[in-house]
């Protein structure tokens, strides 16, 4: 079978490039060795978002009291919470699936493998192709922890697919993205939850400012957090669990618990996929492309988690699944990836995009930074949200917005328009001059903007 383009991984990245490219008249074979949708859409992104929403829902309703609402004995189903979440994911993999036969895309379940550029195998048949590009994510990292992989330890795979897992304790190896989202679900549940983190700070990849006023959070909301936290070992068997730790200071640690979640990153996964004459150039792990995707291999390029050094986030594959089908058909990149925004679902939501205040101090841009808090937003005392704030930071002699940082409600929405203005160039007074509806959480980027509008 000859295709033009031949797509390995059927996630974000994947599906996108499949489309693009399949609407720009070439044909199109898409491999998968799972579900459509890929991680994200299965067993990541999406069904977390689903039952952080139920369990926070839960919460609220404990709370209801506060708001002059009465509400008695309030429950929550585990299992229908999951089967929720079951038909989101379904819905959504449907979606996808239909928008893969709309564009004529050719789709192959099971495991391709690259035998030489221009060839591709796949259940005993052989594709040939005119270019591949390698979308095929990432997967669980375990860092060489003893008892890391007992039965009692679970991935973030196994508690959100299926019936998941339930818990009264859980400790969380590892405080990035995965580690505090699941810190919040499970909270909102009532389970007694440890986040311990080797680095720092938790979210170890974003500003210390953010990760500082998370970890007060969570510690409000009951959450146990240990940074600069060593793992020693951990033992027992499912339902009890023992995790040691030693803390920033030295000092031994154990903690009794039910299940033990590995948090601690993903690597890329490329399992299967090349033939015993085929390589590519790697570099910890993960395969070397250039801006646009390009590998050591002419005619074959990379996207994703699969690339090494990639930014591990869905809309990053996206965008740069757009941008190799353009690189393939000769035409200028489609998106720009110098501006990536970062989510955290948390509660309150954090997000993050260009510049901190540190990291342009480390580059040696003198920055000038605003900041609105939430205690002065109306919509957010309404809600009886969190302490948070916006803060964004500007080029100190042009007033040019190069980052922006946020702990509040509905942070991962609002961050788009920030992005926006930073893809832009637009000033702090300029976005001061454009009208925010009242009462919204969006004045409050108004809010951080006037501070910083010259005099």
């Amino acid at each position: 079978m000859k295709f033009d383009i031949a797509i390995i991984g059927g996630g974000p990245g994947g599906y996108t490039a499949a489309e693009k490219a399949a609407k720009a008249g070439r044909s199109v074979v898409l491999f998968e060795k799972e579900d459509l949708g890929g991680t994200c859409l299965n067993r990541g992104c999406m069904p977390t978002k689903a039952l952080l929403h139920s369990a926070e829902t839960y919460a609220a309703l404990g709370h209801a009291q506060d708001l002059g609402v009465q509400a008695q004995e309030i429950h929550y189903d585990f299992a229908a919470m999951h089967q929720r979440k079951d038909q989101v994911v379904i819905t959504l993999r449907q979606g996808v699936e239909k928008l893969m036969k709309a564009s004529k895309v050719t789709v192959v379940a099971g495991q391709a493998c690259i035998q030489e550029a221009g060839l591709v195998t796949c259940q005993g048949e052989t594709y040939e192709v005119g270019d591949i590009i390698i979308a095929t994510g990432s997967q669980v990292s375990y860092p060489p922890i003893p008892g890391l992989r007992l039965p009692g330890v679970y991935n973030s795979r196994d508690i959100l697919e299926g019936g998941g897992q339930n818990f009264a304790s859980l400790v969380i190896v590892g405080g990035g993205v995965v580690g505090v989202e699941c810190a919040t679900l499970y909270r909102c549940l009532g389970c007694e939850v440890t986040v311990l983190e080797a680095a720092d700070h938790i979210l170890p990849f974003m500003d210390r400012e953010i990760a500082q006023r998370l970890t007060m959070i969570l510690k409000k909301q009951g959450v146990k957090v240990e940074a600069k936290a060593s793992v020693q070992k951990i033992e027992g068997t499912p339902g009890a669990m023992t995790v040691t730790y030693t803390d920033k200071k030295g000092a031994e640690h154990t903690v009794t618990t039910q299940g033990v979640l590995a948090a601690a990153g993903r690597k890329a996964n490329l399992e299967g996929l090349f033939g015993p004459d085929f390589s590519l150039e790697l570099d910890r792990g993960g395969i070397v492309g250039d801006a646009d995707g390009r590998t050591s291999v002419p005619h074959v390029y990379v996207i994703g988690d699969a690339k090494a050094r990639n930014i591990q986030l869905a809309h990053v594959a996206s965008a740069q699944g757009e941008n190799a089908v353009a690189a393939i058909l000769g035409q200028k990149p489609a998106l720009d990836l110098s501006v990536v925004p970062s989510c955290v679902y948390t509660n309150p939501e954090i997000a993050s995009v260009g510049l901190t205040e540190e990291g342009a101090k480390a580059a040696g841009i003198p920055v000038k930074t605003g900041k609105y808090l939430t205690g002065a937003n109306g919509k957010c005392l309404i809600e009886g949200t969190e302490s948070g704030y916006v803060k964004l930071v500007t080029d100190q002699a042009t007033g040019r917005i190069l980052g922006a940082q946020m702990v509040c409600p509905r942070a991962t929405d609002l961050v788009g328009e920030l992005t926006l203005a930073i893809q832009k160039g637009i000033t702090a007074g300029e976005l001061a001059t454009v009208i925010h509806p009242h009462p919204t959480f969006s004045e409050m980027l108004f809010g951080a903007a006037e501070s910083l509008r010259p005099e």
